[in-house]
């Protein structure tokens, strides 16, 4: 049974380079639930439902026949499982509904269309499930103008907020935010801005520049009146991040560099303060920067009272590894890690189904909390957007030079689910070892209901033969080169009556 049936109003492509055919996502219910067949029942086993994807076989979220746990196995590789060894808990995958995604679905979309594409980015049953927003506060690189929510004319300023508002957001932004939580309530909402207002900058503008040491404390005010506007709008925020990439200082975007040393100050003195006097709940994650410049959430989580304020780090993916995380987990293994920037692009070459996978894989094997993409929708030109990236990639591409406009879901579309549909937020990552000669990748989940999910990749040009055991018991499957697979079963309990 499709999960997603066809709308004419919505047209899901997957567009490769041999095949324009139209592909609607097949997810059965059975793969999300687990729940027994009856023959399953009479022979007293676990049901593995299994949903693989491959690029070169043209297959997207394909169900495949479900395999059961016995006694045998192969001599070949094997992936144990060992659900009583716990690691973190993952709170979910998604993207990021930035101005140009939040205006692209409330402005080329039919309300019909929307509904239907929301329900397949965000329904826990008949879709995706994604669990993550991350949204933008005031202009990004991806927005069709510049603009903070407290501007003021060239030369002037506002340290007492007199002409703060949200009003802006609420023309596509706040009701877009408000759909998907109607879709799904529990979505988790990250904020971050790129720029403060520019009179708060030693630019005076929205691009470049450093914070004015006067305007510390009109920032943190600013992140108060901002969640607070945005409960008050019914969108609840789990977290903020004091700046989008402090290290990055863009020429023709909004943007502001911000040390590590600045951080911990605004941080330790102003925001973390600021927060607890208002009494709110939101999240503060550091750094929101890549994985290569770690020492930066390192100096923030060393200082005592910076850290009390701090949930732990946000990172991205575009410079180092993601072993970064294990060494600021093991340095500072009470706090969490959260990759909250990651976009692929027509700058990626080969098999691209590969790297999006290996990047869920290796993020959440690293300690990652969550895996969160660039931007959940972009037309058919890369954009609309201000400047920077001339070619990232959205996770459906809404193309509106035709009537109506059609939703085409991308390579990360395809990756995403293949965690996000399996591993429900709360999730707890759980040992998964196999002999390190292996050249499988892989990393399990136990959710709250006691079902498994194990997500497997083949970045190899041959099949691989492997087993998977778990408690004493053996299943075998065949993975083909390039592709990736998740398998998804009951807990014992509940698979054998």
């Amino acid at each position: 049974m499709s999960r997603f049936a066809e709308i004419p109003s919505v047209v899901l492509r997957r567009t490769t380079a041999l095949s324009a055919m139209v592909v609607f996502v097949a997810l059965g219910q059975q793969a999300k639930t687990g729940h027994e067949t009856p023959r399953a029942v009479r022979q007293r086993t676990v049901r593995i439902d299994v949903v693989e994807s491959s690029e070169d076989l043209h297959e997207s979220l394909l169900e495949k026949p479900p395999l059961q746990f016995g006694s045998s196995r192969i001599p070949a590789l094997t992936i144990e499982i060992d659900d009583s060894v716990k690691y973190q808990q993952v709170d979910g995958f998604g993207a990021s509904l930035t101005d140009s995604s939040a205006w692209l679905l409330s402005q080329k979309l039919t309300p019909a269309q929307r509904r239907t594409l929301l329900k397949q980015l965000f329904d826990t049953k008949q879709g995706i499930g994604l669990a993550i927003l991350r949204q933008p506060m005031g202009s990004s690189d991806f927005s069709l103008a510049d603009y903070s929510y407290d501007d003021a004319p060239p030369g002037g300023s506002d340290p007492k907020l007199k002409r703060f508002t949200i009003d802006r957001d609420r023309q596509y932004i706040l009701p877009v935010l408000r759909e998907a939580l109607a879709v799904n309530p529990n979505l988790k909402i990250i904020a971050s801005p790129w720029s403060p207002p520019g009179w708060m900058k030693t630019s005076g503008s929205m691009i470049g520049g450093t914070l004015l040491p006067s305007s510390f404390t009109p920032l943190a005010c600013y992140f108060v009146r901002f969640v607070q506007a945005y409960q008050a709008a019914g969108v609840p925020l789990f977290a903020i991040t004091p700046q989008n990439e402090p290290r990055n200082i863009p020429a023709d975007y909004p943007g502001m560099g911000m040390t590590a040393e600045q951080q911990t100050v605004f941080i330790r003195e102003h925001l973390g303060p600021a927060f607890r006097d208002a009494h709110l709940k939101t999240k503060i994650m550091a750094f929101d920067h890549n994985w290569d410049l770690i020492d930066f959430p390192e100096e923030i989580l060393s200082d005592p009272r910076a850290a009390e304020f701090s949930a732990g780090t946000a990172t991205h993916c575009y410079g180092g590894g993601p072993e970064a995380q294990t060494k600021l987990h093991d340095h500072f293994p009470t706090k969490g890690i959260w990759l909250t920037e990651c976009s692929g692009g027509e700058w990626q070459k080969g098999n691209l189904l590969v790297a999006q996978a290996d990047l869920i894989i290796e993020t959440t094997r690293n300690w990652g909390q969550s895996v969160v993409l660039w931007n959940l929708a972009l037309d058919q030109n890369h954009g609309p957007h201000l400047g920077g990236c001339t070619d990232c990639r959205g996770v459906v591409t809404i193309d509106h030079s035709k009537s109506p406009a059609t939703v085409t879901p991308t390579v990360d579309f395809t990756a995403l689910a293949h965690a996000s549909n399996f591993v429900a937020p709360g999730a707890l990552r759980i040992d998964s070892i196999a002999s390190e000669e292996s050249p499988l990748k892989h990393v399990a989940f136990r959710n709250s209901d006691g079902s498994i999910v194990l997500l497997a990749l083949n970045p190899t040009g041959s099949a691989i033969a492997f087993s998977i055991a778990w408690k004493s018991q053996y299943a075998t499957y065949t993975l083909q080169p390039g592709a990736v697979v998740t398998f998804h079963w009951p807990p014992k309990s509940r698979g054998a009556v």
